[in-house]
């Protein structure tokens, strides 16, 4: 059983799924067990084990009874999740992202006030969801 099932629910299903189907595999190991850029579902996995899962989500909002909801908030806010990924190479996964449609917040930059070594960068998935690439 997976401890954890991370879900993206998205909007731009079949540019997300493009963008996780290009960068998983190189950032996680991660496979493609089930999903097409149709949609309305896909996941991927490392050792049968959940990586994530992108979810339609219009889809979500049909099963909620929450579909007249604006899907995202009326004015900018602050993020309220991220994904992260642990990577060897913080600026050769940067680059790998936004050849894929990753948006760029915070170029690769060196963190040493997070941790000895750390460093991070930030983007934006094709759905906007934030995503940190970090290294020690």
């Amino acid at each position: 059983m997976d401890a954890l099932y991370p879900r993206l629910l998205v909007t731009r299903f079949a540019e997300c799924f493009g963008f996780y189907r290009a960068v998983l595999p190189p950032l996680t190991g991660a496979t493609l067990v089930k999903g097409t850029p149709d949609g309305p579902y896909a996941n991927w996995d490392v050792d049968d084990q959940a990586v994530l899962v992108l979810y339609d989500r219009a889809a979500m909002a049909g099963a909620l009874g929450t579909a007249g909801l604006p899907a995202r908030p009326a004015t900018p806010a602050q993020d309220a999740a991220m994904l992260v990924f642990r990577v060897d190479d913080v600026d050769r996964a940067f680059a790998l992202c936004r050849h894929h449609g990753g948006t760029p917040v915070v170029d690769p930059t060196d963190r040493p006030e997070w941790g000895p070594g750390l460093r991070s960068a930030h983007l934006r998935d094709p759905d906007g969801h934030l995503i940190e690439l970090q290294s020690y």
